[in-house]
């Protein structure tokens, strides 16, 4: 089992929209047995996914209690895809973890799921929190969604100096261009300067993930942002394939 964390310092970057089509691309391009994990309060990959039912404040109590991850993880409408879906207890997450002290919380749970999934996503909230520095030790790669413009690469600058300087070891980075518009040129000018980033376009079929709750790649598999969910996913495997 490997996990992959979908994460970024700066809010409204797509982070839901990569873990969502991320997972759907590991449960169905790739046929393993997948989990998104949605550690956000705002829950909108819970939302994207749109599961049965969500028992309100059980999320927290994953943490907080002897109850096991894989009881609350629910099926999705995608065949090998489950979710175990965020409520508003979230918002009391980083108290929680902090009372706990136990650093390695969430990769102990993650471990439990082994016998169960093969690969676990992380949608997480954004900013350096309690929640981060558990994902820091819990996931095996880092996919960080950032949009072309200087003050989003600036997050992710500061995202490296604050691992450089936090020391000890952290996952790999994959930085990912979020929402590229072809005709801004400081879109341009950024996909230029990295162009071995991998990168989704800004395209109205993404936005209609919010209407029809289900990942791009099971309503426009022939899009050209769904090719790129997939060419993204692929590199991750890759990459883990080396780890």
């Amino acid at each position: 089992m490997k996990t992959i964390a979908v994460y970024s310092l700066k809010g409204g970057v797509g982070k839901s929209t990569f873990a969502v089509n991320l997972a759907w691309a590991s449960a169905v391009l790739s046929s393993r047995r997948t989990l998104l994990w949605d550690l956000d309060p705002q829950a909108a990959a819970t939302y994207l996914l749109a599961p049965a039912a969500a028992a309100r404040d059980a999320a927290r109590d994953v943490f907080s209690k002897q109850v096991d991850p894989a009881d609350l993880c629910q099926p999705t409408a995608i065949a090998g895809l489950d979710l175990l879906a965020a409520d508003p207890s979230l918002h009391g997450l980083e108290r929680l973890l902090f009372d706990l002290g136990k650093k390695k919380r969430l990769a102990r749970l993650i471990e439990n799921l082994k016998k169960h999934y093969e690969r676990v996503l992380l949608d997480c909230p954004p900013g350096l929190t309690e929640t981060a520095e558990q994902v820091l030790k819990a996931a095996d790669i880092l996919v960080v969604p950032v949009v072309p413009s200087p003050l989003a690469r600036k997050s992710l600058d500061d995202l490296v100096e604050t691992l450089v300087r936090r020391g000890g070891s952290h996952p790999p980075i994959l930085p990912v261009f979020s929402m590229v518009d072809r005709r801004r040129k400081l879109h341009v000018a950024a996909l230029e300067s990295h162009p071995d980033w991998p990168f989704v376009t800004y395209a109205s079929q993404v936005e209609q993930m919010g209407t029809r709750r289900l990942p791009l790649g099971a309503y426009a598999p022939q899009s050209q942002q769904a090719a790129q969910f997939a060419g993204i996913w692929a590199a991750i495997e890759r990459r883990l394939a080396q780890s």
